[in-house]
């Protein structure tokens, strides 16, 4: 089951870099899922599969009515939960959200996934407190993981807790070291409390990793002043 919900968060990244083209590509696989759902309308495996054509499509709506399709046939459906968990608060539909990642952790407490969604939700809704010690669960059951981590470090900078943000994105890279998204995140902070030697050292980083230059030209310039 985790490695279903693994796939799940794997299609939510991915789809921030769609071209026009696979766009069209997803919609013909959207199309082609809805006709083989109107001959087995009960069938949740599919009725999912379409869900995540509509996820990545950025269609909210749509999938929210499968997903309330699929939990009225199974109501504990892991899948289904943490798919209507994050196309709630896309929705904006936050405490609706907050009820399926609880029912989640209630069916698999202790699920990696679950927690991780229920702490950026309460970070979102302003349950600072909560978030905090949710994050700081997960880093103690999973300390080797740099998602953690990095979702540590995302609420700590937030708050304004730099130096402990600085710390925890080192911790993420140090578990994750090719991961962009983190690098950029500690260059900041680090352009934030004036370690501009660090900054630049985390820049050459990505250059290395193979950054085009150019696109981090505005960081370097704030770095060498």
């Amino acid at each position: 089951m985790r490695k279903v919900i693994l796939i799940i968060m794997i299609s939510f990244v991915s789809a921030v870099s769609l071209s026009a083209q696979s766009n069209q590509t997803l919609r013909d696989s959207l199309a082609k899922a809805t006709d083989l759902l109107a001959y087995h309308p009960d069938s949740i495996d599919l009725r999912l599969k379409k869900t995540s054509w509509n996820i990545l499509l950025e269609q909210w709506n749509y999938a929210k009515e499968d997903l309330d399709k699929v939990l009225f046939l199974d109501p504990n459906n892991i899948a289904g939960l943490y798919y209507r968990a994050f196309v709630n608060e896309k929705l904006g539909r936050l405490n609706f959200a907050r009820l399926d990642y609880e029912h989640l952790l209630m069916l698999v407490p202790g699920n990696f996934d679950g927690q991780l969604g229920l702490a950026l939700l309460n970070q979102k809704s302003k349950h600072f407190t909560e978030a905090f010690d949710q994050a700081n669960s997960l880093v103690n059951q999973y300390p080797d993981s740099a998602v953690a981590y990095a979702a540590r470090g995302g609420i700590e900078k937030e708050r304004g807790w730099l130096e402990l943000a600085i710390f925890d994105y080192s911790e993420a890279i140090r578990r994750d070291p090719s991961n962009q998204d983190y690098l950029l995140n500690r260059i900041d902070l680090l352009l934030s409390t004036k370690q501009n030697e660090a900054a630049i050292r985390d820049l050459d980083r990505l250059v290395s990793l193979g950054v085009n230059r150019n696109s981090l030209l505005e960081l370097y310039i704030k770095a060498k002043k």
